[in-house]
C-alpha cells in the first residue's frame, strides 16, 4: 500500500509522512530504539528491539508491497521522528475485517501534532486496505494518547488491569480502543 503526504504543522513545519522503505531500515531501528527508552507506554523495551538491519529491511520491503498493511515513517528536516503502522488481525475469513493500529514518535517531537497525522494517514490507509475496523490498545495513564484516540473517533471497549507489567511502574492498565471505518 503507497502513501505520501507533506503536511504543515504548527509554525509553518513541513512533515513528510510516507512508506518506509528497505534503505530506511538502520534509521527507523535506531528511532525504535530511542522511542522504546523514552517512554514507559510502549509494548516492549529498546533490548527486546530483535531484528537486525537486513531482517527490517528485508520486512519492510514486504510490507511495502502489501495490498492491506502499511508502515509509515514521519520524516521531518530529512529525519525519521516517528512511525506508525497498520497490520491485519488475520487472514482468516472471521478476523479479515480487523486491523491493529501503533505509533511512535520521539519525545522531542511530542505536541508538534506529528502523533495526529500519522494516526490520520493510518486510519486512510487502513480504509483504503477495506478494513471494517481499527484497533488499538493504550496504557490508561497516558492520558495524551488516550485523547489524541477519542477525538479522532476511537471508542474504548475494554480494559485490562495488567496489560502491561513495566520494570518502573509496575502493572498498567490498557485501554482497548476500536474505530469503526
Amino acid at each position: 500500500m503507497r502513501h505520501a503526504e507533506t503536511v504543515l504543522l504548527q509554525g509553518g513545519v513541513e512533515l513528510l509522512v510516507r512508506n518506509a522503505v528497505a534503505s530506511d531500515a538502520r534509521a527507523l531501528r535506531d528511532v525504535m530504539q530511542r522511542t522504546h527508552a523514552e517512554t514507559d507506554y510502549l509494548l516492549s523495551y529498546p533490548d527486546e528491539q530483535g531484528t537486525d538491519d537486513e531482517q527490517e529491511a528485508r520486512s519492510l520491503a514486504e510490507m511495502e508491497r502489501s495490498d492491506n498493511e502499511v508502515e509509515l515513517v514521519a520524516v521531518l528536516d530529512g529525519r525519521i521522528v516517528g512511525s506508525a503502522g497498520v497490520t491485519a488481525v488475520g487472514s482468516r475469513r472471521k478476523v479479515v475485517h480487523r486491523a491493529r493500529f501503533g505509533i511512535s514518535i520521539l519525545k522531542e517531537h511530542w505536541g508538534l501534532g506529528i502523533g495526529r497525522v500519522l494516526m490520520e494517514a493510518s486510519i486512510d490507509c487502513a480504509r483504503r486496505a477495506g478494513y471494517a475496523q481499527l484497533e488499538l490498545e493504550v496504557v490508561a495513564d497516558n492520558q495524551r494518547a488516550v485523547s489524541l484516540y477519542r477525538r479522532a473517533g476511537f471508542e474504548e471497549y475494554g480494559r485490562n488491569p495488567r496489560g502491561y507489567r513495566s520494570a518502573a511502574a509496575g502493572y498498567q492498565e490498557l485501554v482497548h480502543m476500536r474505530l469503526e471505518l
